[in-house]
């Protein structure tokens, strides 16, 4: 019969520390952005939309002056889309119009807004269409969706998500000369 090596249970430590501290993979490299394409954000509402990674990469137009897309990138995986499109009538974003945009389609969970608007969020998106007095603008509608590999709870990514929105609309607002 043989018996146990002496180096198994050091060898079992020295992987479950390997874990612990993160050494498998699952760590940022990377700094996170002051703002998406000329849109000031917060960390705190941006981080839990972001996967751990190596490099972020940020794409796209500038928000305020263009209907492009940002695109928010980790490794090369998608993670966090925005838009601003400047319109000139309310786009109701539970109407039935709009209702192809989403999975799960619900109102937003904080009725009222924190701005003159409404919003309504899927699964992985949230459209938000706000009040604005500004020229070309009366009411912006942003759209915000996440990727394939954000959080892997719905309740908590839906989460994320309308928080990072309810903070990026008004700061979205500002930068296309909303006055309302």
């Amino acid at each position: 019969m043989r018996k146990p090596s002496r180096t198994a249970a050091p060898a079992a430590l020295c992987g479950l520390a390997l874990l612990a501290t993160g050494c498998s993979g699952g760590s940022r490299e990377y700094a996170l952005p002051k703002d998406l394409r000329g849109v000031p954000v917060g960390e705190e509402e941006l981080s839990p939309l972001l996967q751990d990674g190596e490099k972020l990469d940020v794409r796209g137009g500038l928000l305020a002056t263009s209907t492009s897309i940002c695109s928010v990138g980790v490794d090369d995986y998608p993670s966090v889309d925005a838009q601003v499109e400047k319109v000139d009538t309310f786009d109701d974003p539970m109407g039935e119009l709009d209702s192809f945009r989403f999975t799960n389609r619900r109102a937003m969970a904080m009725v009222p807004l924190p701005f003159d608007g409404a919003g309504a969020m899927g699964d992985r998106n949230v459209m938000i269409s706000a009040r604005c007095a500004a020229p070309g603008a009366d009411h912006p509608v942003v759209y915000i969706s996440v990727g394939e590999r954000a959080q892997g709870d719905v309740g908590r990514r839906r989460a994320d998500t309308e928080r990072f929105a309810l903070a990026f609309v008004p700061s979205a607002k500002k930068e296309i000369g909303c006055t309302a």
